[in-house]
């Protein structure tokens, strides 16, 4: 195929690279890709939400372990699954504290403190209960 001269120079424009979808379809995208775009990873448009903003449609293989995690967290069994986790934990937590504020000597015995309170009543406790048993 003989080119023209207007055509051959041409040839040597970057503007000049086929740009329609069909005569891309031969090449390698990820090639294309990277020598346009300095950071090859697929880019998220309009926030995953809206008409025609979802996210990339990749293959589970292509995902990153980071977007792999991501989907995962989104579903609505895991949130569940930690929200039961978190409320365990946080009822564990507040136990302990109830416990310890069991222990501290305050005068009204049923006196309602902060957490910070406790903590700060149980290090003046405990130092206390130390100068006691040196003396």
């Amino acid at each position: 195929m003989m080119l023209s001269p207007d055509q051959a120079a041409d040839s040597d424009h970057p503007s000049s690279a086929p740009s329609d979808p069909e005569s891309l379809a031969g090449t390698d995208a990820q090639g294309l890709l990277s020598c346009c775009v300095s950071d090859p990873e697929p880019v998220e448009e309009g926030g995953g939400e809206g008409k025609g903003g979802g996210r990339a449609a990749l293959h589970p293989q292509q995902l990153s372990r980071e977007e792999k995690r991501r989907r995962r967290r989104a579903t609505a069994k895991y949130r569940s699954a930690h929200a039961t986790r978190e409320r365990i934990r946080v009822e564990a937590f507040n136990l302990a504290f109830a416990e310890l504020r069991k222990l501290l000597p305050t005068l009204p015995p049923d006196k309602k403190l902060s957490k910070i309170e406790i903590l700060r009543l149980a290090i003046c406790y405990i130092s206390y209960l130390n100068h006691v048993l040196d003396v």
